[in-house]
């Protein structure tokens, strides 16, 4: 988790310096989900992310190196800078893409559910989306697939509370989304999504059952942002106060888990100076690699 919160902290000083084009969206708060869910899967399982997916492809072992060169612009980039922030993707590390539009990719890793079934080798797909998503038609439609089919996927919904500045209490009917997996006859479940225990507990279960050829679950994790929607929103919104963001900041996932593991003082140095390591080779690898060209803009598209 410290790994990620330091990419993320870095993601976040290069943007407002300018060093990155496009949006950014910073997982800053969600850690314990990125960590909890990724723990619980073998290499060659499958995530399919979001537009604020940096945590997930970190934990799912995507190469930091790639990574932070593709944020750059750079060719030597994850996806030869064509991707950028919101579109990463590592298939080496299982990792099938970060995907920009809102409830994209359920759809997706339903065909990847079938794919794998197909395969018979065990397999399992975990998507993942945030709670404005769960109130699209992609996340019933994929669910109800998968639920009728017993497609191995795990549907994982990060409940920040907030579909950009829209309160999840004004958007969506039931008190937990979980919920909404009973009318799929599947299983459904609401985790502390700052625990990351409690999470890699629940996608333990919920990945076992999908091995046993049982079908779909549902997992929902409480969570929160500390910081805006996207970099260009300020970490106070109109739409939330400080006293909110503070009340969550005292459940920071990084804070929790320290409590959880007790770390001696040289452990928890030697934890750090290792992560300011692989960050430092991260930004060097980067920003001594030649910028994408041009005229290999339209290189590996297919459509």
């Amino acid at each position: 988790m410290l790994r990620i919160r330091r990419f993320e902290e870095k993601t976040d000083e290069l943007f407002m310096a300018g060093r990155i084009k496009g949006a950014v969206h910073v997982s800053i708060g969600q850690e314990a989900c990125s960590v909890g869910v990724c723990s619980a899967l073998n290499q060659d399982d499958a995530i399919l992310t979001t537009h604020r997916g940096h945590g997930h492809s970190i934990a799912k072992g995507t190469r930091l190196n790639e990574m932070m060169a593709e944020l750059l612009g750079k060719a030597t980039g994850l996806c030869k800078a064509r991707g950028g922030s919101m579109h990463i993707a590592d298939i080496s590390k299982g990792h099938y893409g970060a995907h920009s539009i809102v409830g994209a990719n359920m759809p997706m890793a339903a065909g990847m559910g079938l794919a794998f079934q197909l395969e018979g080798k065990g397999r399992v797909a975990v998507v993942f989306f945030g709670d404005g998503a769960s109130n699209q038609g992609s996340f019933h439609e994929s669910l109800n697939l998968c639920a009728i089919w017993k497609l191995p996927v795990v549907f994982f919904c990060e409940n920040n509370h907030y579909a950009v500045s829209f309160h999840v209490n004004r958007s969506t009917a039931v008190r937990d989304i979980s919920l909404r997996a009973q009318s799929y006859n599947a299983p459904g479940v609401t985790v502390d999504g700052m625990d990351v225990m409690a999470v890699y507990e629940a996608t333990r279960e919920a990945v076992a059952r999908a091995r046993r050829g049982e079908g779909p679950s549902l997992i929902e994790a409480k969570t929160y942002r500390f910081f805006g929607h996207s970099r260009g929103d300020p970490q106070f919104g109109p739409y939330r106060t400080k006293e909110e963001v503070e009340r969550w900041r005292k459940r920071d996932p990084l804070i929790v888990a320290e409590k959880m593991f007790k770390p001696t003082e040289a452990e928890k140095k030697a934890i750090q100076a290792e992560v300011d390591k692989e960050m430092a080779t991260a930004i060097e690898f980067a920003e001594k690699s030649p910028d994408a060209a041009l005229s290999s803009a339209l290189e590996d598209v297919y459509a």
